[in-house]
């Protein structure tokens, strides 16, 4: 029979991995979006949509946290990795909103190989949270870590890239302002999934 602070511990990594989940529907719709360039406004309208559920799964989790004065895992940390999940969708809608309303012809090379990487790590995360339900794999998580930062490494290379492509490339002026916003967002979107592993690291190390 499970004690009441197990059964809150389940529920917050029940929704952690809920979270997850959201943010692989979330990367591979926008994934979707930058391969096929297709139905923009109703793809849009879709990645909008997930990222207001990501925002609700965010809302009962910090909701379950204050409730509880007991957790899991510190409290720092349960609302640190729920914010840095959420930003990861947040950065994510963000793009594909400003390629929207600024009425970008086709996505870029560059920018659809953030996309595949985005998906990459989305995927990385949705595998690892589990982990934090199991906490005696460390080995597994900080590898699923290592990964992570393998990926927003290479991500921040292809972002220079791109940004150095545009510079030199680019005589529009309008042009260049665009896609260095669409081409920030996409990278921040990257940075929030380091600081998810950074967040699982720390817990995998202190329960070690």
């Amino acid at each position: 029979m499970k004690l009441p602070f197990a059964s809150q511990g389940d529920k917050l990594f029940t929704m952690f991995e809920e979270s997850a989940a959201n943010i692989v529907k979330a990367a591979r719709r926008f994934d979707n979006l930058m391969q096929t360039w297709e139905s923009v406004p109703e793809q849009v309208a879709d990645i909008t949509e997930l990222e207001h559920a990501g925002d609700n799964i965010t809302h009962r989790i910090i909701a379950h946290m204050h409730r509880f004065f007991f957790t899991p895992i510190d409290r720092e940390d349960v609302a640190l990795l729920a914010h840095s999940l959420d930003d990861v969708i947040d950065f994510l809608q963000s793009a594909a909103d400003a390629m929207l309303l600024y009425q970008v012809k086709a996505p870029t090379a560059r920018a659809k190989e953030l996309s595949r990487i985005i998906v990459q790590a989305s995927l990385v995360i949705e595998k690892a949270m589990p982990y934090l339900r199991h906490r005696n794999k460390p080995k597994q998580t900080l590898a699923a870590c290592e990964e992570l930062n393998r990926l927003e490494n290479e991500a921040d290379s292809v972002y220079r890239m791109a940004l150095g492509e545009l510079f030199r490339d680019s005589s529009d002026v309008a042009e260049l302002i665009k896609w260095r916003e669409i081409y920030e967002h996409m990278e921040s979107a990257t940075d929030r999934c380091e600081d998810v592993a950074n967040v699982l690291e720390g817990v995998a190390l202190k329960n070690a």
